[in-house]
């Protein structure tokens, strides 16, 4: 279940010599018939933006959200190379033009991996022919392992609709915030859908999802969500197609925060009562990047006091006379001081894999969700090289 489930589609995933751990590192998704299809894109906000954004990005607006395919490489992000790199990310599409036999504007190009080193184009070049030989219509999973960077697990979805389907795979385990992640997203349909209402779908289903998430503050160079509509299913229900789109994106998003680095504990953080709904988006993020709050989930501690403070900062307006907060519905803080509670049960909660924290703060019908997750050890090992 996965990229390829969605009639039309045909994937793989090959090891090229990027990664010198031999690991698969280049991945390719594409129509199975080779003809362009609608396409829709999602980027980093991230002004030092990486060739592989910029060239997808122009070949979109090219073709009028059209593409074939999407080449994805691990280990190299391509990223801070200035010239040199964008001429390498337009060599890549047309090396992947000349063997499924489109024009290299019909191709997106994708990398994820260190930033500021050439990429080894010759290797990457050297993959192609046997990656587009690999194609086929269960090589999903393979795809979406080729992609792998940090992760530990692959990341894939299905999601079914009234008559269509949704899938799609993800990589993506740090460097998720604030819009979107070291992420690369690529999601499929088989319904009909012309590339405005595709973008519109794309765009309304990553609000709430990899614009919803945060493991650790940083804003990548190189995230990118693609969505491809082959139509083979015919037309749907606009309305369902947004609602799948948004479930797929929001099930990927879950297992990006569930597999970050060094990560113990998914966290949900609901703000509600607050003054507006842009208010509670700002103090909900405040808690989920807040290093404080993080370490103390680790340690399986409920400061409640963190929370309050994070929000005081966070530029939301609050009346700390009102605020009332609760991890998974233990309620910790009533009115702005400490309240009573049974501490086995928040004990219990707090020992769990996923917590939700929830901060009414009594002062309208504003609501906001992030999520995150704790912060341990492991993230700074991973952390403490390039390598």
């Amino acid at each position: 279940m996965t990229v390829t489930t969605p009639q039309g589609f045909v994937a793989a995933g090959v090891h090229c010599g990027i990664k010198a751990s031999g690991d698969p590192d280049l991945a390719l998704v594409a129509t199975a018939d080779r003809h362009p299809v609608a396409a829709a894109g999602v980027f980093t906000t991230n002004k030092a933006t990486a060739a592989p954004v910029l060239t997808t990005r122009r070949h979109l607006e090219t073709t009028g959200g059209y593409a074939v395919a999407v080449i994805l490489n691990s280990g190299n992000a391509n990223a801070a190379t200035g010239a040199a790199g964008l001429a390498d990310a337009e060599q890549t599409c047309q090396a992947v033009a000349d063997e499924l036999g489109c024009t290299a504007d019909d191709v997106l190009v994708c990398s994820t991996g260190l930033i500021g080193i050439p990429l080894p184009i010759d290797t990457l070049l050297s993959g192609v022919a046997p990656l587009a030989a690999a194609l086929n219509d269960e090589g999903g999973t393979s795809a979406a392992e080729a992609i792998m960077t940090t992760d530990t697990v692959a990341k894939e979805v299905v999601v079914e609709g009234d008559g269509f389907t949704v899938g799609g795979i993800a990589k993506g385990a740090a460097m998720l915030a604030p819009n979107m992640a070291t992420m690369l997203a690529v999601l499929t349909t088989d319904a009909e859908a012309q590339p405005g209402v595709l973008q519109a779908a794309l765009r309304a289903g990553v609000a709430d999802s990899f614009n919803a998430m945060s493991v650790d503050g940083c804003t990548s160079t190189n995230d990118t969500v693609l969505l491809f509509a082959s139509g083979a299913a015919g037309p749907v229900d606009e309305a369902a197609l947004f609602e799948a789109v948004a479930d797929a994106c929001a099930d990927l998003a879950r297992q990006m925060v569930g597999d970050a680095e060094g990560a113990t504990k998914v966290v949900e953080v609901r703000i509600t009562g607050a003054a507006s709904d842009e208010d509670a988006q700002r103090a909900a993020r405040r808690v989920a990047d807040s290093n404080l709050c993080k370490c103390s989930w680790y340690g399986q501690d409920p400061y409640w006091g963190r929370i309050v403070s994070e929000i005081g900062s966070s530029g939301a307006e609050f009346d700390p006379d009102k605020v009332k907060v609760s991890y998974g519905g233990v309620t910790v803080c009533r009115k702005g001081v400490a309240s009573m509670h049974d501490a086995n049960a928040l004990g219990e909660v707090m020992a769990a894999p996923y917590i939700e924290i929830v901060a009414d703060l009594g002062l309208g019908k504003g609501e906001g969700i992030i999520l995150t997750n704790d912060l341990t050890h492991a993230y700074i090992d991973e952390n403490m090289g390039t390598s």
